[in-house]
């Protein structure tokens, strides 16, 4: 009872905020809409990849696909803001960068396709492109992660991502719900793509989002689901062993470290797998402490079974890779399980990639 009036005062207090913050981000989309904010068109196609609420729909793993598919015949710019970065302003990517230099998501992209893209994080994307450009002129697409919102810039292509498993039809404003655009903006998109579908969604469901949506004839609308890779050490020279999830037994332990927006979809994903299982979850982009690492040592050491390992995502092992108070005796037994994106099912033979090259190239 105590937590449903908790609920009750707490939608009181949030439900006024949520209505001013709509209002405010109302008349900020009229006046870029009606031209009294300008944006800048820049010669070069610029394509955004964004969302209507707040974290986990799986941005960078789309981001990272769209390089991977296009890499070949563009010469990629790949332009961030660094959330959570410690450092301001314009920083190109190289070598020599930590996490905490650029950000979680644009080291994880160019440790990936450094030798492929053009790299940079920035606030100011308008400023960030042009820097961009000078340093290296045979840029001729741009890919902007999580640059919805920032519509100073014209984007060529907008595409906007929906988790399935929280639309937005059903989602409410900040600070009520995690909407940080009233869901009308979904009609500035021209490409929207439903995030992590699971593998058995039926006819039904897929007509169900196509309805709520309600999108218009231009649009087009993608159905995709994450697939995970094998396990890979997050230290190789210190690991040799072989973590082949199939083969997992009852006899195994498994410890999971996570601190993303939603791992859910990870937990359920080896909760597949026969083992004795434990959970330690953390904040989304978690700094991690020297006291972080000895809760996991703790519960590492705790894990029943004759195999012990530890399992993280993609993303954080970026973080944990390069962190300075990773245990030394841990480092054997910690792997991380890369995902890509597949729109291999649901999509009645529309392709995403030609779809997108065709938005690209349109005049």
């Amino acid at each position: 009872m105590r937590s449903k009036q908790q609920k009750m005062l707490a939608e009181a207090i949030l439900t006024p905020i949520s209505y001013i913050y709509k209002c405010v981000i109302g008349v900020r989309n009229f006046l870029f809409n009606v031209g009294f904010i300008k944006q800048t068109k820049f010669k070069v196609p610029i394509v955004v990849v964004g969302n209507l609420s707040v974290g986990g729909t799986g941005k960078t793993p789309l981001t990272e696909f769209i390089i991977n598919a296009l890499s070949t015949q563009w010469h990629i710019g790949v332009l961030s803001r660094g959330y959570k970065r410690r450092t301001k302003g314009f920083i190109l990517a190289t070598r020599r960068l930590s996490p905490h230099d650029i950000g979680d998501e644009p080291f994880q992209m160019y440790a990936k396709f450094g030798d492929r893209i053009t790299l940079a994080v920035c606030e100011d994307r308008r400023k960030g492109i042009r820097e961009m450009m000078k340093i290296d002129p045979s840029i001729n697409l741009f890919v902007l992660d999580d640059a919805f919102q920032h519509r100073y810039v014209k984007p060529k292509v907008a595409i906007v991502l929906m988790d399935y498993n929280h639309p937005c039809y059903q989602d409410k404003m900040l600070p009520l719900g995690r909407l940080r655009e009233p869901m009308d903006s979904i009609y500035r998109a021209d490409m929207v793509v439903v995030t992590k579908c699971p593998e058995d969604l039926k006819p039904f469901d897929l007509r169900t989002v196509k309805n709520n949506l309600d999108l218009i004839a231009a649009q087009k609308l993608f159905f995709s689901s994450v697939k995970y890779a094998a396990p890979s050490a997050l230290f190789p020279d210190e690991n040799n062993l072989h973590p082949y999830l199939e083969y997992l037994t009852d006899d195994d332990g498994i410890l999971i470290v996570t601190g993303i927006a939603n791992p859910k979809p990870f937990v359920k994903y080896l909760r597949n797998f026969k083992s004795n299982m434990k959970i330690l979850h953390f904040g989304d982009h978690h700094d991690f402490t020297r006291n972080d690492f000895d809760l996991i040592c703790e519960r590492f050491d705790e894990l029943k079974g004759n195999r012990k390992m530890i399992f993280t995502t993609e993303k954080d092992a970026v973080r944990l890779i390069s962190n300075p108070y990773f245990p030394h005796q841990l480092k054997a037994f910690s792997f991380f399980i890369p995902i890509t994106v597949d729109f291999s099912q649901y999509n009645e033979g529309n392709n995403f990639v030609e779809s997108l090259k065709e938005e690209i190239n349109r005049k």
